[in-house]
């Protein structure tokens, strides 16, 4: 083949589409049983994506964007495949993609200057250039604690979630974790079980998702304006626009700027990201972030009946944003259901998983069935797991024992014609990933187009372009409040992953801007040859 393409999620099926249609040959292999990746994966109940429908999806085809009606302002999990579906259709990209299909190994031969991949079926395919399309949030995880498989009810991840529907009706359930997953998972399980444990390690921010049907007005408002909004995406912070931020928020007086977040709250346009942007130093000034800390923590008490169950939903070990805020419905309204009960990991943790439940330091709680909402080994993860080689043997691994290298998020000295689609050091998990897709892919595209051009066979960053762009990612990342939080932007909810700051906090516009400007140059800091 020309190109071998890991993942059938966004990045996958667009780079198919797009690499196809230059007339290159493209296998694409997927785990999963079906196209659509993250949301193929991620069935549990209450699912969502926390980007709005009308910028959360792909930009490429006109036609396709125009046709496509979305219902909601987040969409669910369940639209969001048979969209994915319905583009696989569409463009007839399932014949050159094969399910149930996991990449092992891919290695570099140094003298055909090809990559040979592996499956886990026996598959054995050659190609100029392999796309690492695999996930920032798909190498799920489970807590550190002994004792699991003797556990003798029923448990699941929520990153793995089962194809048919699981009933938790009359049940003892607990659910461990509470980041994005489990505040979406939390309230529907509440509906159901007779009893709710929830285990709590780190409490989060959690806004209001104030999800309601799209206006049909408001569709039509945006498809007829759709190339200047997603260019103004394109060139923002976050790759969702908002208007330009022009003071602090210690410049503003507290009802000015009590009211700003109300309309962030309460707002039926609300989204997480309106309170980060609002003002200028939200993300580099604790004091100004403070401000919206204490908002937030004051919503989460007016809602909570019990104080002491409200203050340990209080996050106060991390500045707001620094995490990506969780978008939820009715999650801290559950916590005043009788039959719901919150227990505080910092206080009392969970020593062993027991045939019957879970052993804190305090007490065994009885459970028929746990719920592992205990997220991913972000953005490195799905790479780790395929024994991935460059230049000599050298395993990727290898190389990023001390913390992932990178030039642009994309490409790594020693592996030519291997690309990371928003791998570390790019916007990745910053930003509406919808954008940063698209915008690896065309400029991978690009460079392979540019290659056939010369008839050239390799391309590769030179180490002193991937030392000096990883620099610049940690320079960044400390002239804000990022590193303050102990997230996985930081790999710290994966024990012995090195703590560096995995994506690029210098904004999805400026990073384009880079990327473009590295092209403009005939690819700077690349080996062409």
């Amino acid at each position: 083949m020309d190109v071998v393409v890991v993942g059938a999620g966004m990045s996958g099926l667009y780079a198919l589409h797009r690499l196809r249609g230059a007339g290159l040959t493209v296998q694409v292999f997927e785990a999963g049983g079906d196209v659509g990746g993250t949301w193929y994966w991620n069935r549990y109940p209450g699912a969502r994506v926390d980007v709005k429908s009308m910028e959360y999806n792909f930009s490429f085809d006109p036609d396709l964007e125009q046709d496509w009606e979305w219902t909601e302002k987040y969409p669910p999990q369940e639209q969001l495949r048979r969209y994915f579906d319905h583009v696989a259709d569409r463009f007839d990209l399932r014949r050159d993609i094969q399910l149930k299909t996991r990449v092992i190994e891919a290695v570099y031969a140094e003298p055909a200057q090809r990559w040979l991949v592996r499956t886990d079926r026996g598959d054995e395919v050659t190609a100029q250039y392999v796309i690492m399309a695999t996930g920032c949030l798909s190498a799920a995880k489970l807590p550190e604690v002994p004792g699991l498989e003797r556990f003798t009810g029923r448990w699941y991840h929520t990153g793995h979630w089962p194809e048919e529907a699981v009933d938790f009706t009359g049940e003892r359930v607990g659910v461990v974790g509470t980041g994005s997953s489990g505040v979406h998972v939390i309230p529907l399980i509440a509906r159901q079980a007779a009893e709710l444990t929830v285990f709590q390690r780190t409490p989060n921010f959690v806004i209001p998702a104030n999800n309601h049907p799209i206006d049909p007005e408001h569709q039509r408002s945006v498809k007829s304006n759709y190339a200047q909004f997603r260019q103004a995406n394109r060139e923002s912070a976050f790759g969702t626009a908002f208007p330009l931020a022009t003071k602090s928020a210690l410049q503003v007086s507290d009802e000015e700027r009590t009211a700003y977040f109300d309309q962030h709250w309460y707002g039926p346009d609300n989204h997480p990201a309106g309170l980060l942007v609002g003002y200028t130093d939200m993300i580099t000034s604790r004091e100004a972030n403070d401000t919206v800390a204490r908002y937030v923590r004051d919503r989460i008490a007016e809602i909570v009946d019990d104080p002491q169950v409200a203050a340990t939903l209080q996050p106060v070990d991390h500045p707001f944003g620094t995490k990506r805020p969780c978008v939820g419905t009715d999650y801290y309204e559950t916590y005043n259901l009788p039959h719901v009960n919150l227990v505080d990991l910092r206080k009392t943790p969970i020593t062993e998983i027991t045939p019957s439940g879970i052993r804190t330091s305090e007490q065994e709680h009885s459970l028929d069935a746990i719920v592992f909402a205990t997220g991913f080994d972000a953005i490195t993860g799905a790479l780790s797991r395929i024994d991935i080689r460059g230049r000599g043997g050298l395993a990727l691994t290898e190389k990023w024992a001390e913390g992932p290298r990178t030039y642009l998020g994309i490409a790594v000295a020693g592996f030519p014609n291997l690309f990371t689609v928003t791998g570390p050091g790019s916007p990745s998990v910053l930003s509406n990933m919808a954008v940063s897709i698209e915008q690896h892919i065309e400029w991978v595209a690009d460079v392979i187009a540019a290659l056939r051009e010369r008839g050239a066979a390799t391309f590769e960053a030179t180490i002193e372009a991937e030392g000096a762009w990883t620099q610049h990612v940690a320079d960044v990342s400390r002239m804000t409040l990022y590193p303050a939080a102990d997230s996985y932007y930081l790999g710290a909810n994966v024990p012995g992953k090195p703590r560096v700051f995995l994506p690029y906090a210098g904004g999805v516009g400026l990073y384009r801007e880079k990327c473009d400007e590295v092209a403009a140059n005939g690819y700077e800091g690349f080996t062409i040859a």
